[in-house]
């Protein structure tokens, strides 16, 4: 799941060169062996460090032919919070690991993971009724909560990274700052208190990093982890604007007292144009989660996926790295990926992790084309190129305007080298999105001489229009309106338009709206856990940039910006995240589950105007799009009641689902409960065949003497009975246990003709509302 992704280039010799170029990497490998973690379950907390090495050394010794060659082949130890290693194995010798008693899982450490890429916060206040100000008032504001960022690295000399005003680094600190390539212990503060950089398995595989396309060390050269980090806890910087001016006013973190630790574990893909994306390792990723929790971070911020088919619970580096986290009370928060708006696409899928959907907020950069018979298109860029005025242009489709030899499926495409320059030289070029890089569309239409780009969704976008800092003059329109404008192209003799200015607007509504690309339920490993679990802002969102990376990462565009404009499932992961850490400020002694129910429970399934959350192609929005809904940081400080579960319910869950035993000194039992039974935030019911009862347990975390009733909506054809209807706690803290059963209420035949069905119950004691989505899966 990618940010930007797509063709970087068209045509046979490029595709020859990516052939041999996969070959000559993969052959490489293949001859020093390939990267396998080797996963032995929970830390062995009663073995010093050196201890849990030498027994590392040890496994590695009865797989290899000499002390040396063990030794040479380890990567990493990890030894802070679980206990396993990643080396250089063949594919023989990872296998006789496997078979070891004591070896939970071993499995490849591949590059299938890669980054999911203010108005924003002010939005999440209005989301909450509040009118101004979103920020919870007195202590509560993160000072000494530790998060750590784990992404393409840090520009520290951003203003959002000032540590001005900010107070000593928490004394339980154990990080460190890693000096490398224009990095130095002085790039670190009492903001961002620690930085560190992981490239084995990265190196492993690719080779020696190439130093021009990113820095040996935690400095970021994409832009990518500047901008996750300062949307997470950068510091309140007035007079903040992207390239042209645009969404200016005051960028802040959500949790912007909050300490930062950076772990730098993405690295560029090599390859024609390396600056587009980047690629993480299984092994660089979990050494890095392994350190975070020994130095002592609160909160991790992972807006990193997998590419494909998602892996099981014991072959994901992430989910073993978060499960021993979140034993340590560290909440981990992923993004959910940019793959929608196809079903099952989600990833991130364990339950310990809380997954993260994207969508809109109220802001927009109205950008308006005027057509030659008068008629007016609203469109948005923040493209600072403006056409020359007083004049309009010839306007041409770009499928009327390929070179001979374009495949007719990508005719509209505006791929590299397929704009005819005699067609297009002077004009402005309709283009439509899908295939390819949408910033690397304009650059061919100026390649081609165009005058501008007009940038369409097809029907898959609906409504949703990313903005871009285009190469040239340009805006982007929704799938209704380009439709329109091709009609009147395909109507005129002549046809011509001209862009207007760009401005900011906000106060748009609906929103926040469903993002297009946010990828969707169910969760494809286990449908009875509810994927995603949450959405926020993640659409065209202004935050901080590394100053080696220009706005579109193209090649050629020599750009400098301080603060870019960017979406993706990237972007509103940290606005989780920061909200989990006002969580962690308010109540340290809270699970890390608890928090991740606080945040689910509070969730709005309503926009700002009180209407049902929408999708960008108009559709009412469900629980396989937004999970609970979008976030209320306010109302999850004060949630009321919470659903916990601990480090042996989920390896019970583990057990129940594919049968995966996540530590060998817990046996699965012979029937485990079913993965539904796992005490979360929200219900899903998979393959339901006549009824089931599902069992949930409540903490009172509010006021002594709550008493709690419950309001349920029904999913369609099914009834939901909750059992009792009324909780009665005598004092904070205390547990209550109820059930949900479901049942068909009709025949198959005469349900609705969806894949799933939703409705909701909901604990009120007249000041909390404590709402779980239920959601039946039919198809």
């Amino acid at each position: 799941m990618k940010t930007t992704g797509g063709v970087p280039m068209s045509g046979l010799p490029f595709f020859l060169f990516l052939c041999l170029f996969s070959f000559f990497t993969a052959s490489a490998s293949t001859k020093q062996g390939q990267v396998y973690i080797v996963y032995l379950g929970e830390d062995a907390a009663a073995k010093s460090k050196g201890a849990i090495l030498d027994d590392h050394h040890a496994l590695l010794l009865s797989v290899k032919g000499s002390e040396e060659e063990a030794r040479a082949s380890l990567l990493y130890s990890y030894k802070h919070s679980l206990n396993g290693f990643a080396a250089l194995l063949s594919d023989d010798e990872a296998t006789k690991l496997s078979e070891r008693t004591e070896v939970v899982s071993t499995f490849r450490s591949d590059g299938r993971w890669s980054p999911h890429t203010t108005r924003s916060w002010e939005f999440v206040g209005l989301e909450e009724g509040l009118s101004k100000g979103w920020l919870p008032s007195g202590a509560h504001t993160g000072e000494n909560v530790i998060v750590g960022m784990l992404d393409s690295g840090i520009w520290p000399e951003s203003r959002s990274f000032s540590d001005e005003g900010l107070g000593p680094v928490p004394p339980r600190w154990k990080g460190a700052c890693q000096g490398g390539d224009s990095f130095n212990s002085s790039s670190c503060n009492r903001k961002v208190i620690g930085a560190r950089y992981y490239l084995k398995a990265y190196e492993a595989h690719h080779g020696r990093l190439n130093a021009t396309n990113a820095y040996r060390s935690p400095r970021d050269h994409d832009g990518h982890g500047t901008h996750t980090a300062s949307t997470v806890a950068g510091r309140t910087v007035p007079g903040v604007a992207a390239l042209g001016g645009f969404a200016a006013g005051t960028a802040s973190g959500g949790a912007p007292l909050a300490r930062l630790a950076i772990y730098k574990v993405c690295w560029p893909i090599p390859g024609p144009n390396p600056n587009i994306e980047n690629t993480c390792f299984d092994a660089d990723m979990l050494a890095a989660m392994d350190d975070a929790v020994g130095n002592g971070v609160d909160v991790m911020s992972v807006s990193i996926g997998s590419s494909g088919k998602p892996p099981r619970l014991p072959d994901d580096g992430i989910a073993v790295g978060a499960l021993h986290a979140a034993r340590r009370g560290v909440v981990v928060v992923c993004s959910g990926g940019n793959s929608g708006p196809a079903p099952a696409t989600v990833s991130n899928l364990a339950p310990w992790i809380l997954t993260v959907g994207a969508s809109s907020i109220d802001r927009s950069f109205n950008s308006p084309i005027t057509l030659g018979n008068g008629m007016v298109i609203m469109g948005q860029t923040v493209t600072p190129y403006q056409l020359p005025p007083n004049r309009t242009y010839p306007m041409v489709y770009a499928a009327q305007a390929v070179v001979p030899g374009t495949p007719a499926n990508v005719t509209n495409q505006c791929l590299p080298n397929s704009l005819s320059p005699q067609k297009v030289r002077g004009k402005i070029v309709v283009c439509l999105r899908g295939s390819g890089l949408r910033v690397g569309k304009g650059r061919e239409v100026k390649r081609a001489g165009g005058a501008a780009i007009v940038l369409g969704n097809p029907p898959l976008y609906g409504s949703e229009v990313p903005v871009d800092a285009h190469v040239l003059p340009g805006t982007a329109v929704s799938m209704a309106d380009v439709n329109t404008i091709l009609k009147y192209i395909n109507s005129s003799a002549n046809p011509t338009a001209y862009l207007e200015r760009s401005r900011t607007v906000v106060d748009v509504k609906p929103s926040p709206v469903m993002a297009q690309f946010s990828s969707r339920g169910p969760n494809v490993l286990e449908p009875s856990i509810l994927k995603p679990d949450v959405t926020a802002p993640g659409l065209n969102i202004l935050a901080a940039w590394s100053e080696a990376s220009s706005p579109t990462k193209l090649d050629g565009d020599n750009r400098v910006v301080k603060y870019n404009i960017i979406s993706g499932t990237s972007m509103s992961c940290p606005h989780v995240s920061a909200t989990a850490v006002l969580l962690k400020s308010a109540h340290p002694d809270w699970s890390a589950a608890a928090i991740r129910s606080a945040i689910m429970t509070t969730a709005t399934a309503n926009n700002a105007e009180g209407g049902p959350i929408m999708n960008a192609d108009g559709t009412v929005a469900g629980p396989m799009d937004y999970g609970s809904g979008h976030i209320r940081p306010r109302h999850a400080l004060d949630p009321g009641l919470v659903y916990d579960a601990s480090f042996q319910d989920y390896l019970l869950y583990a057990c129940a689902s594919g049968g995966a035993q996540l530590d060998r000194s817990f046996p699965c039992p012979a029937t485990p409960p079913r993965p539904h039974e796992l005490n979360y935030p929200s219900v899903a019911i998979h393959g339901l065949n006549g009824s089931t009862t599902v069992r949930r347990t409540v903490t009172n975390v509010g006021e002594h003497g709550a008493h709690y009733s419950v309001a349920v909506v029904e999913p369609m054809g099914f009834s939901v009975k909750v059992s009792p209807t009324s909780l009665a706690f005598a004092r904070a803290g205390e547990k209550k246990t109820f059930t949900i059963k479901i049942a068909a209420t009709e025949k198959r035949s005469r349900r609705p003709k969806r894949k799933y069905l939703a409705g909701s119950y909901t604990w009120s004691d007249g000041v909390h509302a404590v709402r779980s989505p239920v959601v039946v899966l039919v198809a």
